[in-house]
């Protein structure tokens, strides 16, 4: 893709994360960073989250100082409007691997945005991963009219940000000079909450499958993302009969041509009768998809999931610490172990949750 307009970034913030930010490059160079057995690991770790208990358990590496630049922009082809961006990344290290986080639908004016989900997103970062959060067009503060075609969800469009992003990754590394020549663009993957899992789904390998919509069975799969995870996602189509469901049939996914490497994370609470009348286990349906290896259950867990979304957000309907602490360094792990196979964090996390967390979920395994 030819880049017509240069990118810009108004913003630089610097915050200071980690309890010893000493030898921090050679901390946050991730390629070279090995987990200690998980046994080793878990005596070692000293969070400064005072709100955590079981969690703490759940190993993880060291974390670093963290950079953020906001707004970073993109021309997108076809409309006028730019595509905005936030990028949260070490402060320093290179080599370091990539996350498309795409935001959900949600009441809030800012939360489904670039600027929403700081716990999920500067978690990751200060844990080795550049984040990139793109301000969707749905979105309230920064999206595109409602009343537009293909609003208030703007499902596709949402598709060819992220598509966008991954098109634009050179120039980024180009024109942002914090990130000049330290960004993997081989080790690329998407994490998408509520409708961001529909968006990530999509680019995963799932189809629409409503009769009603014109793109459906059409192939999306973004082959440069190589693993995904899918926080509260949607379920199978068929069984999309709640309102919300009725009304947007772009909703309905199948999940059998899915199959880049993913994780299904989903609440035993998670009801959600505006799209469904099925119970909270209708969010599990993509780990049916042929890539879904694992899926995490997070007890007593409803859309929130703990608190990802955002700090004290009046949005999360089941906030708790633990919980919010659990699904960041299960999808840290995964991921780690998705992107650098041979990398033990996976296994180490999961059976830190069964011995040492069980009451805060499990894993399932294919």
């Amino acid at each position: 893709m030819s880049v017509k307009k240069p990118i810009r970034q108004k913003v630089l913030a610097m915050r200071s994360i980690a309890p010893q930010i000493a030898n921090a490059e050679q901390r946050s160079t991730c390629r070279d960073s090995q987990l200690l057995p998980a046994c080793q690991q878990r005596s070692e770790i000293r969070p400064m989250n005072n709100l955590i208990d079981k969690a703490r358990h759940l190993p993880i590496n060291a974390a670093v100082a963290t950079i953020s630049i906001s707004p970073v922009t993109l021309p997108m082809p076809g409309r006028d409007q730019p595509l905005e961006l936030r990028i949260t990344a070490p402060a320093t290290g290179r080599d370091l691997p990539l996350i498309l986080l795409s935001h959900g639908h949600g009441p809030s004016l800012y939360i489904a945005s670039k600027d929403g989900y700081g716990p999920l997103a500067n978690f990751l970062a200060e844990h080795g991963f550049v984040v990139i959060q793109p301000t969707h067009a749905n979105s309230k503060v920064g999206g595109l009219a409602p009343d537009g075609h293909g609003g208030p969800l703007f499902w596709q469009e949402r598709v060819e940000e992220l598509t966008c992003i991954v098109d634009q990754l050179q120039a980024i590394d180009a024109t942002v000079p914090v990130l000049t020549g330290r960004m993997d663009r081989e080790r690329i993957a998407a994490v998408g909450h509520s409708l961001g899992s529909h968006t990530v789904s999509l680019l995963l390998g799932a189809r629409l499958t409503s009769p009603d919509e014109p793109a459906a069975g059409r192939d999306m799969r973004e082959p440069r993302i190589k693993a995904g995870v899918l926080l509260a996602g949607l379920g199978r189509g068929e069984d999309l009969d709640g309102p919300m469901g009725l009304r947007y049939p772009a909703l309905s996914l199948g999940f059998s041509p899915m199959t880049t490497k993913s994780l299904v994370v989903f609440g035993d609470e998670d009801v959600s009768p505006h799209l469904t009348t099925r119970g909270a286990d209708w969010h599990a349906d993509p780990f049916h998809a042929p890539g879904a290896d694992s899926l995490l259950t997070l007890f007593g867990a409803k859309h929130g999931l703990g608190g990802i979304a955002g700090y004290d957000a009046k949005e999360t309907d089941d906030e708790d610490p633990d919980r919010l602490g659990t699904t960041q360094r299960m999808t840290w792990a995964y991921l780690r172990s998705a992107l650098y196979p041979g990398d033990p964090a996976w296994q180490n996390a999961c059976l830190a949750l069964k011995d040492e967390a069980a009451e805060l979920g499990k894993v399932d395994h294919k």
